[in-house]
């Protein structure tokens, strides 16, 4: 058995490089970045853009050039699709999960509804939502992805509510009641459950602690109270510093201890929003966002202490502090934060990328960035 664990961690690490939170047990941050400068902002000229036009060009690029028959692809450029990481046209519950939620937020209820049904059939499994599929090689992966599943009974919660459908608040419940039998051992969350090793990892990545939709699960009070209360410390005790104020990037349940190669920036700004989402942020994590926005000097990596280790910046870093603009009030923030994200916005009619967020050179267009993207727009 313990070969089997071992095992199953292994793969673990080996192929959830691609998906949320960049999937810390292999920092990818190629895989939603882009490395080139972006070209200069016309503010004049962008103005005249509406928000409006914005969203259905990219919902044009989604639905045409970046989705298939299982959903949306991980990448625009296909690839035989055997590497460890996802690639070319896979699918992951990820892009379904984040697809849902932001038809729900932009009121699309038909959408909403496909991309459910579709979710459903290409990634359910006994013990939860396989976190990714292969087309070419017909390979449902036996991990799911606790960030994912708990995204997508979000989206259901959501959609119960927005369209007045008790079938999905129904659908969010039992989706959420299997989700804690196998993802949650003595009220602690972990990262994935393997199906085929019947067996789950060691530690937590702080960015999967959804508080808020923990909160919802339907569980009995005594174990969500728990849960929640363990998880919520988890998560705010990770906090590095008010000198660098994100968060530490996972924590083992064996050793007790907290553990980050590096900052990953995605990583930190979704656990700042989980905060944000039940009113728990710290005010110097928001002060520093704000600061950095405004100066576009946000990266996608730094060191402990808070040193950037690249000049990177991504579409989806700056989509998940509009995010947080949003959620806290700040319009100022939401604003820039757009502004920012689309000077990454191709709007080259010439271009297959055009309407979508990727690297016009390399033709390289993550569903990560599209799709955040995409959900900043309508959040």
């Amino acid at each position: 058995m313990r070969k089997k664990i071992i095992a199953a961690l292994a793969i673990f690490a080996g192929i959830l490089g691609l998906t949320a939170c960049e999937k810390t047990a292999v920092p990818n941050p190629s895989n939603s970045v882009h490395t080139n400068s972006p070209a200069p902002v016309d503010s004049e000229n962008d103005t005249k853009v509406t928000q409006t036009q914005e969203v259905t060009n990219l919902e044009q690029f989604i639905t045409s050039k970046l989705t298939g028959e299982y959903g949306v692809y991980t990448n625009f450029i296909e690839t035989d699709q055997s590497a460890e990481a996802a690639s070319g046209h896979e699918v992951l519950s990820e892009s379904a999960s984040l697809r849902m939620l932001a038809a729900v937020r932009s009121g699309q209820q038909e959408r909403f509804a496909e991309q459910w049904q579709l979710a459903k059939q290409t990634f359910d499994m006994n013990s939860g939502f396989s976190y990714r599929y292969s087309p070419k090689q017909q390979k449902l992966y036996p991990l799911n992805a606790a960030v994912d599943d708990l995204r997508m009974i979000r989206a259901l919660y959501e959609a119960g509510e927005k369209f007045s459908d008790t079938q999905y608040t129904a659908e969010a419940d039992k989706y959420g009641e299997r989700f804690y039998d196998y993802n949650v051992k003595n009220e602690k969350l972990y990262d994935f459950y393997d199906m085929e090793y019947s067996s789950t990892n060691t530690f937590v990545t702080l960015c999967y602690i959804n508080l808020g939709t923990l909160r919802k699960l339907s569980i009995p009070s005594q174990f969500s109270k728990k849960l929640t209360n363990d998880m919520n410390v988890i998560l705010e005790n990770g906090y590095l510093s008010d000198q660098f104020p994100f968060y530490e990037t996972r924590f083992n349940y064996e050793t007790g201890k907290y553990s980050s190669e590096n900052i990953n920036t995605v990583e930190s700004l979704l656990s700042i929003l989980a905060l944000v989402e039940v009113d728990q942020e710290k005010s110097t994590s928001i002060d520093f966002i704000k600061q950095q926005v405004e100066a576009g000097t946000l990266y996608g990596q730094y060191s402990r202490e808070g040193k950037p280790l690249n000049d990177i910046r991504s579409t989806a870093i700056y989509a998940i502090t509009a995010m947080i603009g949003a959620e806290i009030g700040d319009e100022s923030l939401y604003h820039k934060s757009i502004e920012r994200m689309n000077e990454f916005r191709v709007t080259d009619v010439g271009s297959p990328l055009y309407g979508g967020f990727g690297d016009v050179a390399s033709g390289q267009a993550y569903s990560f960035d599209n799709l955040m993207a995409l959900l900043a727009y309508v959040y």
